[in-house]
C-alpha cells in the first residue's frame, strides 16, 4: 500500500493560482525543493513524500495537478514506466530532477514528456526559471513543441518531395529528432526517396491516434536512422482525402509536435482539409517553385490563396526556387515581385546528382555532400537552426551532453 505525506502551501492570498505536485522520495531533497517553489508566483505547492508502495507519483490522486516535479529515486526507471502507463493527456507538464545521470533514464524522462532535466543540487534559479516557462506557456494556451515545417509544390513536379526528404535528414543529422510526415496520401513517395519499408501507415496512425502517445508513435514510424522517422502511406492501399478526418490529423500534428523536435510535412498540391489544417499549424511553409512561365502562374495563384483564403502570413511562407538557373530568361527578380516575395531561396540545377540519390534511396548530404545543391540545403537549415538554438533547454543540452551532441 502506498505511503506518503502530502502538505499544501501557497505564496497566494486566494486559490487562483495553479496546483504543482511536488513528489519524492527523500525528505530533505522534498524540503529543498518545496523551498524554492514557494518563492514562484502563481503556483499552489504540493508535496508528496512517498515512503514505500506504489512507484506512479501520481497514485491514488483525487485531483490531478497542473504541474508535476518529480524528484526520482534510485527506482527511476519504474517511476517514469508509472508514468509512461498513463495515456499522454492524463500526464501533467512535467519537470524531473534528481539522480538521473544514464542514457536510459534521460531517454525515459523525454517519453514521459519531462519539459526539463534539472541536475543535482537543483539551483533554485534554475528550477524557478523552468517553472516560470510552464507557467507562461500554460496561461497562454500553448505548450513547449517542435517545429512544423510544411512543403508543398507550385507546380507538380516542382521539387517538394526532394526538399522535404533533404530538409528532415540534414535536420536529423544536426541531432534533432525528427519525423518527415507524407500527406500525399495516394502518390506519396518519402519511402522510396530515403528507401524505407513502410511497416504501417499514416492511416493506421490516424484511425486511433487517441490511444497514442509518443512512445507508440515512434514504433509506427519507419526508422531511417535513430533521430529520423519515417511516417508515409503503404503503396498496396488507397486512402482517400475522405478517410481522414479533421480531428484526427489536428490530434497527429499535436502528438507529433510533443514527440518530436521537428516535423516535416511532405504536402499534396491541392487545397483540402488536410493541406489546410496543417498549413494552419506550420511554424514555416516551403513553397516549391521552378523558372518558367506556368510555374510561375500556378504559384502566384497558390500564394494568394495561402495569403488571403489561409492566412499565412509574414515570415512563415518562404519561396524556394528550384533547379536554379542564373541563364533563365525568368529571372529571381521576376519571380520575387510575382509572388512578393522579397527574400527566395534557391536550388541550383543539378540533376544528375540529384536523379542519382534518388534512384539510391540516399539523402544528398551522403550521396554528395560536396555537391551544390547538398551545400544550398546545408544553409537552408542552418537558417531553420539559427534561431532555435538560443532557446535551447536544459533538458536537451543534457540530453546532448551524455549522448555526445
Amino acid at each position: 500500500m502506498l505511503t506518503s505525506r502530502e502538505s499544501s502551501t501557497s505564496n497566494q492570498p486566494s486559490k487562483q493560482g495553479l496546483r504543482l505536485l511536488i513528489s519524492s522520495r527523500d525528505a530533505e531533497a522534498l524540503r529543498h525543493l518545496q523551498g524554492c517553489c514557494q518563492r514562484v508566483s502563481g503556483l499552489l505547492v504540493n508535496t508528496r513524500l512517498v515512503t514505500n508502495g506504489h512507484t506512479d507519483p501520481l497514485y491514488g490522486l483525487e485531483q490531478m495537478p497542473d504541474f508535476l516535479l518529480l524528484r526520482v529515486s534510485h527506482l527511476w526507471r519504474e517511476e517514469l514506466a508509472a508514468l509512461l502507463q498513463r495515456p499522454a493527456q492524463e500526464r501533467p507538464p512535467l519537470l524531473i530532477c534528481g539522480p538521473l545521470d544514464e542514457r536510459e533514464g534521460i531517454r525515459l524522462a523525454m517519453q514521459a514528456g519531462a519539459r526539463d532535466f534539472l541536475p543535482e543540487p537543483v539551483s533554485e534559479e534554475e528550477l524557478r526559471a523552468a517553472l516560470g516557462r510552464m507557467l507562461v506557456e500554460s496561461r497562454s494556451g500553448t505548450t513547449t513543441g517542435g517545429k512544423l515545417i510544411a512543403v508543398m509544390n507550385a507546380k507538380g513536379g516542382s521539387g517538394a518531395t526532394l526538399l522535404a526528404c533533404n530538409l528532415a535528414q540534414q535536420l536529423s543529422a544536426a541531432g534533432k529528432s525528427t519525423l518527415l510526415l507524407d500527406l500525399d496520401l495516394q502518390f506519396g513517395s518519402v519511402a522510396h526517396y530515403l528507401d524505407v519499408q513502410a511497416s504501417h501507415s499514416h492511416l493506421d496512425v490516424l484511425q486511433q491516434v487517441d490511444e497514442l502517445d509518443s512512445v507508440a508513435l515512434r514504433g509506427f514510424c519507419s526508422h531511417f536512422s535513430p533521430n529520423l522517422h519515417v511516417l508515409g502511406g503503404r503503396s498496396s492501399e488507397l486512402c482517400l482525402s475522405q478517410d481522414v478526418r479533421l480531428e484526427q490529423l489536428e490530434a497527429l500534428l499535436s502528438l507529433a509536435r510533443s514527440t518530436y523536435d521537428w516535423v516535416v510535412v511532405d504536402l499534396p498540391r491541392q487545397i483540402d482539409h488536410i493541406t489546410g489544417v496543417t498549413l494552419e499549424q506550420a511554424d514555416h511553409v516551403y513553397i516549391v517553385v521552378q523558372q518558367s512561365l506556368s510555374h510561375l502562374k500556378d504559384a502566384t495563384r497558390l500564394m494568394r490563396i495561402l495569403r488571403d483564403d489561409l492566412g499565412v502570413q509574414g515570415g512563415r511562407l518562404q519561396v524556394v526556387v528550384n533547379r536554379y538557373n542564373k541563364a533563365s530568361p525568368v529571372t529571381l527578380k521576376d519571380i520575387a515581385e510575382t509572388l512578393r516575395c522579397a527574400d527566395l531561396q534557391k536550388l541550383p540545377n543539378d540533376y544528375a546528382v540529384v536523379s542519382e540519390s534518388q534512384n539510391a534511396g540516399v539523402p544528398l548530404a551522403l550521396h554528395a555532400p560536396k555537391a551544390p545543391v547538398s551545400l544550398a540545403l546545408r544553409e537552408l537549415v542552418q537558417e531553420l537552426l539559427g534561431a532555435e538554438e538560443a532557446r535551447q533547454g536544459l533538458l536537451k543540452r543534457t540530453f546532448g551532453r551524455l549522448f555526445g551532441g
